[in-house]
């Protein structure tokens, strides 16, 4: 059967001011409390969330009539409780969101985090891996067969006609810096804006694959719920409103926004100047990720190759209804 894919070649815009011009922030009446968010991100503390932190320290989320508490806990399903209504919100990946329809949850991918899919497999010089195709016959180190990294590697082997028997799988939690920098695997599944950075720290020269030179697909973003778009999008509209201050302003002022981080991320102040660097270049890397002509716009195309994928791998028995998985009505 022939495969249908889309691809696209990503732009950035030098306009990201203007896409929040219409934003104009719901201010909360006086002696009315703040809606309290507990919001899961999946993730430790790390500059990786600038946005966040500084929607907080600059009280974008307080005018929207929003307190948020950021929840870093790795055991938490955030998924089925947004489906479940028991949280209004959560920071997940694309797939995350279709796999939870497949199941029947109502949930609503609200916001694009990423503009591209973060992830990125990388190797060694002398692996001499150029391409998705030189993947064929590798052993791949990726912390298992779950979650982005193992999206995106198998999304690259999906554009080069490969199967995952085609390579060979090595699942090894989060040590993917330790297994590529001790030969355990000639090639690991990292995220864009984080192994690759301590890797080349190290001294080590790379080959990287990013999945977003690639092939498209729905990235990280904020995910909610049929009731709570249906009952309150007020509340839905003030998160978009907030998170996307937060990224405009992490994209125009960068060392303001990773002293801001400081207050978030135990030790980050303490770091040595070459961790600190590493740090810094985390972030720059991931401010590429979150560029776009349309911040926090989904692209159909985005959720149209997800689908295939998870179709591809058998996570998913029949098409879904994708306007019904993503909206782009809160978007500026």
């Amino acid at each position: 059967m022939q495969r249908k894919f889309f691809f696209l070649i990503f732009g950035a815009s030098l306009f990201i001011l203007l896409i929040l011009a219409g934003c104009t922030p719901a201010q909360p009446t006086a002696n009315q409390p703040l809606v309290h968010i507990r919001l899961p991100l999946g993730y430790i503390p790390n500059v990786q969330f600038a946005p966040l932190y500084v929607a907080v320290e600059k009280g974008y989320f307080s005018e929207e009539g929003i307190e948020v508490e950021f929840d870093y806990s790795f055991e938490t399903d955030a998924t089925a409780l947004v489906g479940a209504n028991e949280l209004q919100f959560a920071v997940v990946s694309g797939e995350q969101v279709l796999l939870a329809r497949g199941q029947g949850l109502p949930v609503v991918y609200a916001m694009a985090w990423y503009q591209q899919y973060p992830v990125s497999v990388v190797s060694k010089v002398e692996q001499n891996i150029l391409t998705p195709q030189d993947l064929a016959g590798k052993q791949i180190g990726l912390p298992g067969l779950y979650g982005a990294n193992y999206i995106g590697l198998r999304a690259l082997l999906y554009a080069a006609g490969l199967e995952e028997s085609d390579v060979s799988l090595d699942s090894i939690g989060y040590t993917q810096v330790e297994a590529l920098a001790t030969d355990r695997d000639e090639a690991v599944s990292v995220y864009t804006a984080n192994e690759p950075v301590q890797l080349r720290a190290r001294g080590y020269e790379l080959n990287e694959l990013r999945v977003a030179d690639h092939v498209q697909l729905a990235s990280n973003g904020l995910l909610t719920n049929e009731t709570i778009i249906e009952r309150n999008p007020e509340l839905v509209q003030g998160m978009v409103n907030a998170i996307l201050r937060g990224i405009v302003d992490v994209i125009q002022d960068p060392d303001g926004a990773y002293e801001i981080c400081k207050n978030h991320v135990e030790n980050l102040s303490s770091l040595s100047e070459t961790d600190a660097a590493i740090q810094q270049q985390v972030l720059a890397r991931s401010i590429e990720l979150w560029r776009g002509d349309r911040l926090g716009y989904s692209d159909p195309v985005a959720w149209e190759n997800m689908q295939a994928i998870l179709l591809d791998m058998g996570l998913l028995s029949t098409e879904l209804n994708l306007e019904k998985a993503f909206t782009n009505q809160f978007i500026p």
